[in-house]
């Protein structure tokens, strides 16, 4: 069943568009003026690029906090991405999924990837585009994290690993074309289906990570997968 649109373009705590910090942002870049295609363009960029992969303290962390965080994964840059294409009318929605945390191999390592569970909740955007919804996945690795993926390992196709899982790490389908993007779809194993927000989701499904685990990675472990993610980031290799 297809929701009201209106119910696709609201706010609510995770999309808190309505926020001083976000609204600011929205003007000050123009983004409304856009022509659709160039308005989803300028947003998807800004949270593939200008939001740098990275581990927040939690999946449900409200749109505006990530903003001022300037990290992301796929659940975190997701809410932001949401919470911006509706701040500029364009309607969108949540698609919740599982993915093998082999697919985080190497962004994260020793006792983190130890903990991790083995099925790590994972989501992608649906955008409404020319009357048809597009995935919107490849924001979640930024082009200079990317690029030194790419040095590492040249001229590889598929791939799976360092939070990438695709079928060509040489040139994935991660540029803003008017259809559908991807980064980490080849890694998928469990499909939750299309909820109207993160809040919807999380309240039925829950997050990654509870109880001693849970403080051990805010206060501990996600500093280190940082520091790891960093250093791939800076690699010339």
């Amino acid at each position: 069943m297809v929701a009201p649109m209106h119910r696709l373009l609201a706010s609510t705590r995770l999309l808190d568009f309505e926020h001083a910090a976000i609204e600011s942002l929205v003007a000050a870049r123009g983004w409304r003026q856009l022509p659709l295609f160039d308005r989803i363009g300028a947003v998807y960029d800004f949270v593939r690029n200008e939001i740098a992969f990275g581990y927040n303290e939690s999946d449900e962390l409200p749109a505006s906090v990530v903003l001022a965080d300037g990290i992301g994964q796929c659940n975190t840059k997701g809410t932001l991405l949401m919470a911006l294409l509706r701040a500029c009318g364009i309607p969108c929605r949540f698609h919740g999924f599982t993915i093998y945390k082999q697919l985080q191999k190497g962004a994260i390592t020793g006792l983190a990837y130890r903990l991790a569970p083995a099925r790590i909740i994972h989501s992608w955007v649906e955008v409404d585009f020319e009357d048809r919804w597009l995935n919107l996945e490849g924001f979640i690795l930024d082009a200079p994290y990317l690029a030194s993926l790419q040095r590492r390992f040249p001229d590889r196709q598929r791939f799976c690993g360092y939070g990438a899982a695709t079928p060509s790490l040489a040139a994935p389908e991660v540029e803003w074309q008017g259809r559908d993007t991807y980064i980490q779809k080849d890694g998928i194993a469990d499909d939750f289906g299309v909820f109207d927000s993160p809040d919807e989701f999380y309240a039925r499904h829950g997050s990654n990570l509870t109880g001693p685990k849970r403080w051990l990675y805010r206060h501990l472990i996600r500093h280190r997968m940082n520091a790891q993610v960093r250093r791939i980031r800076a690699e010339k290799w």
